[in-house]
């Protein structure tokens, strides 16, 4: 495999900036029912061809756009016998002055959070923000069972900004692109950064749940539990979508292709496979 090297970029100077660092987390889950083995090669392949490193990075590429920041490297690689990875290293625009914060400009954190609090992000439009020392990265791992014809595709997907904005608002994109089966999403504020008078401040928004900031038409598709330690500021919301039809789940068949026994036995299967990756456990019956 040819390694390129990778293009040095100019130093920056920074100036007085919001340092907390913001991270928003996904694994999305992808589950289908492949019945022979030449399906289950064949839905490794459809995944490899639909998540390549190239729409991957273009993918991020549209988050980097709806949280206004500018792209400074990227490193993107498929993977030999299945996967791929995209690394984006992104930055702020540039500013000639930056205002250090004022204690007034922080908002009292307050469990009692509104809804103008809160809002969900955008889908494909573009919100202008500033950021530091950021990046933006994405893994997959298709990967099948070897006996039972279960086939699950995993996207790990990394936010992580520092400045005033959270990447909360490139969450409802990513959802919307990748429509997962089951998503887990954690949240996290990390560091602090200081007023004038030398304040330390560990959050500067308002949050009470990851949930406020997904579209209504998308929370109403889906379970919802939230794990939240408001105290460390950590934040998860796992979701499972509500609706199953056996159709949906199928790769390279139908529901007619199968006998009613089959069927009782796949869709007893498929969600097995889901309760057990949204739990985080594995279940002996269900």
């Amino acid at each position: 495999m040819e390694i390129k090297p990778v293009k040095k970029v100019k130093k920056m100077k920074l100036y007085g900036f919001n340092n907390l660092t913001k991270t928003l987390s996904f694994n999305m889950y992808d589950i289908c029912y492949a019945k022979t083995p030449q399906h289950r090669k064949e839905y490794i392949a459809y995944i490899d061809e639909e998540y390549n490193a190239d729409r991957l990075t273009g993918i991020l590429t549209e988050v980097n756009n709806i949280i206004g920041s500018q792209i400074l490297n990227i490193a993107k690689q498929d993977y030999d016998p299945q996967g791929a990875s995209v690394t984006m290293l992104v930055s702020e625009e540039m500013v000639e002055q930056h205002e250090p914060l004022e204690s007034e400009d922080l908002p009292e954190i307050d469990p009692k959070i509104t809804e103008e609090d809160e809002a969900p992000g955008p889908l494909p439009d573009a919100v202008v923000a500033h950021l530091d020392k950021s990046h933006i990265t994405v893994h997959t791992y298709p990967e099948s069972h070897p006996y039972q014809g279960i086939s699950t595709f995993r996207a790990d997907i990394d936010v992580s900004t520092c400045g005033r904005i959270s990447p909360l608002k490139a969450l409802n994109y990513l959802l919307h692109e990748f429509d997962p089966d089951i998503a887990i999403i954690d949240y996290r504020v990390r560091g602090f950064t200081r007023t004038v008078d030398g304040e330390k401040i560990f959050i500067d928004h308002k949050i009470n749940s990851i949930q406020n900031y997904i579209a209504s038409d998308t929370r109403d598709r889906y379970q919802m539990i939230d794990i939240n330690v408001y105290q460390e500021n950590i934040f998860q919301t796992k979701m499972i979508l509500k609706e199953f039809d056996l159709d949906n789940y199928l790769f390279g068949a139908g529901k007619k292709d199968f006998i009613p026994r089959e069927k009782k036995r796949i869709k007893q299967a498929l969600k097995k496979e889901m309760y057990e990756i949204f739990t985080g456990r594995n279940v002996r019956k269900m």
